[in-house]
């Protein structure tokens, strides 16, 4: 099932507006096919990793990283009965799908066609889809909130210069977050003082730059689209998986409404001293109230920075 999830990561934002799913056939502890929700959303993972198959499912087991969906659509049919035509010996499904057109139908459709099915509440593959079950379950996108900056917490010098606090490896690692995000956002003083480019510049990966956002109360620039406040990005299409990358204010504004599901901060073997604070003010009670909140999942060097990552407790 991990390496399901591992396959789901292909997905992602491409399979957009669909989940980015991976499924893994398996039979004598040998890998028959596999297959990923592809570009636009079709074929569906189940769909991919049958198209490849070369032979017969009989006796083997699917993993699959959320359940198979239940209802036909004019691009293609609904994967749980492209499996019960299949007819592997057995289904394991990382995630029920939380879309009523599906919750629990496509389970039930397998198990009537006489296949062994077995439904876990796997980590791996709610990570894998924790875009679309954020948008299902909550409303919203996933945020994920980036912070690059000194020991000290500052995100440059006191006059505004910013570039470059961390090094070469540490930007073409965020240009890879960039990547797999449906949509990337700043405040409007970030815009003004660094007119970012917000795209992804790694080899090869150019044409995967998110859609642009910007915070502000002002007037969209062209090629930008802009939201007034942090709530807002209930209401962005086709936006699974938000990147924000700040400034301090804007990063402090999504905190305090608590609307950010990650935690990426690149932090730079550097002191800055009387610069800019990374973050503004939370309007914390007290510090009962930061406990608790965050758990770590990645640690990495990347060249002279570290690399930590943070999941929302919830």
């Amino acid at each position: 099932m991990a390496a399901a999830a591992r396959l789901a990561a292909r997905a992602r934002p491409i399979s957009s507006p669909n989940p980015g799913v991976g499924a893994l056939l398996v039979r004598d502890e040998h890998m028959l096919a596999r297959g990923w929700t592809q570009a636009g959303g079709r074929p569906h993972a189940e769909a991919a990793l049958f198209n490849a198959l070369e032979g017969s499912p009989r006796g083997a087991t699917l993993y699959v990283t959320l359940e198979p969906c239940a209802h036909e659509s004019r691009r293609g049919p609904a994967c749980a009965d492209v499996i019960a035509d299949a007819r592997p010996a057995r289904v394991v499904i990382g995630q029920r799908d939380p879309d009523p057109r599906t919750s629990g139908k496509g389970i039930a459709r397998l198990k009537r066609a006489g296949i062994e099915t077995l439904l876990l509440d796997d980590p791996a593959s709610a990570a894998s889809l924790s875009g679309y079950l954020s948008i299902k379950t909550s409303g919203r996108p996933h945020v994920t909130l980036k912070l690059a900056m000194s020991l000290d917490g500052c995100i440059a010098l006191a006059d505004g210069t910013s570039q470059w606090i961390t090094g070469d490896a540490a930007r073409a690692h965020v240009h890879a977050q960039r990547a797999r995000n449906d949509a990337i956002l700043v405040g409007g003083a970030t815009w003004r003082t660094d007119r970012p480019r917000l795209d992804v510049r790694l080899p090869g990966l150019e044409q995967r730059s998110p859609k642009r956002l910007l915070l502000t109360r002002g007037v969209a620039p062209e090629g930008v689209s802009i939201i007034n406040r942090p709530g807002q990005i209930a209401d962005l299409e086709g936006v699974q998986y938000l990147y924000t990358e700040g400034g301090a204010e804007t990063a402090a504004s999504f905190l305090r409404e608590d609307l950010v599901d990650e935690l990426h901060i690149y932090r730079a073997p550097i002191l800055i001293g009387d610069g800019l604070r990374g973050l503004g003010g939370l309007d914390l009670g007290g510090l009962a109230e930061t406990h608790g909140r965050w758990t770590l999942t990645e640690r990495r060097q990347l060249g002279s920075d570290e690399f930590t990552a943070y999941l929302r407790t919830r």
